[in-house]
């Protein structure tokens, strides 16, 4: 490895010797100025990068075109995704603040497990609902699609769900978790569209998650037990806010139509699921 990061950086230099006039430049120089030009050509990101066919610009249109429609308070729209969250307390107890000294914590810190996210995001209404489970399981997500129809949505009479390819996004799932008549009735209110495959960032509600606090380590990070946890994910979330309104009508390519959003703030219910 070192071997190829000097060989990196030879090229490097070779390359802006032929862009002056000197026949040699120390690696001092080299640092210099590509600090002075804020560059750092040995970094890489990973990234998403899609195959673009027929199917993806298929899902593409369809979930942009959801979209671009007007609020129909009959066939609401809504975006769901998932994310999991580390949980992480105290193994010493805190100093508190005091005058002239901030609050003080130990580096060290113990792991508390992780929890799970349902995020559930109407773009319309800037509508947003958290449910905490202790999984992401087929039968959790069954649960939040009941709930969908028989608590946030009682009197729609179809409700339009936006979300990804995972594998318990569908409706096995919900045969899974309820008898198949429930099954059945829930599901003839729903309509599933799902975003292209390696194209999640369509699904508006990745937006929401991207802005939660870091919960898995708070400001104060006070010791916690189980439900003081989950308290303190519902009190992080509760204090995001995130404009809603996408622009869909820049349909250059699938790879340059990207979310845009407009300012817009909201409060965010949070729910906890045990069963």
């Amino acid at each position: 490895m070192r071997q190829a990061a000097r060989k990196r950086w030879t090229l490097l230099a070779e390359t802006m010797v032929k862009l002056t006039d000197h026949d040699s430049l120390s690696g001092e120089t080299v640092r210099r100025w590509l600090a002075e030009n804020d560059l750092k050509p040995w970094r890489s990101d990973m990234w998403c990068i899609p195959h673009v066919d027929g199917e993806y610009v298929a899902r593409m249109e369809d979930v942009l075109d959801l979209y671009s429609e007007a609020s129909d308070s009959e066939r609401p729209l809504v975006c769901f995704d998932e994310t999991p969250v580390q949980l992480i307390g105290e193994v010493r107890q805190p100093i508190p603040a005091r005058p002239g000294q901030r609050e003080r914590y130990e580096y060290e810190y113990r792991r508390n497990g992780t929890v799970n996210l349902f995020v559930t995001f109407d773009p319309h209404r800037g509508w947003r609902n958290v449910k905490i489970t202790g999984r992401r399981a087929a039968v959790d997500y069954a649960h939040c699609m009941r709930e969908l129809v028989d608590v946030h949505y009682p009197d729609a009479a179809c409700i339009r769900v936006v979300q990804d390819n995972l594998s318990i996004h569908s409706a096995g799932a919900l045969y899974q978790a309820f008898a198949p008549a429930q099954a059945r009735r829930i599901l003839r209110r729903l309509e599933f569209h799902y975003t292209p495959k390696h194209a999640s960032w369509l699904n508006m509600v990745e937006r929401e998650i991207s802005v939660l606090p870091p919960v898995s380590r708070p400001p104060h990070r006070r010791p916690q037990t189980a439900p003081k946890r989950d308290r303190s994910i519902a009190t992080a979330a509760k204090q995001s806010t995130r404009p809603h309104q996408m622009d869909v009508h820049n349909r250059r390519s699938p790879r340059q139509t990207r979310p845009r959003i407009s300012n817009h703030r909201q409060r965010v219910k949070i729910t906890v699921m045990n069963h």
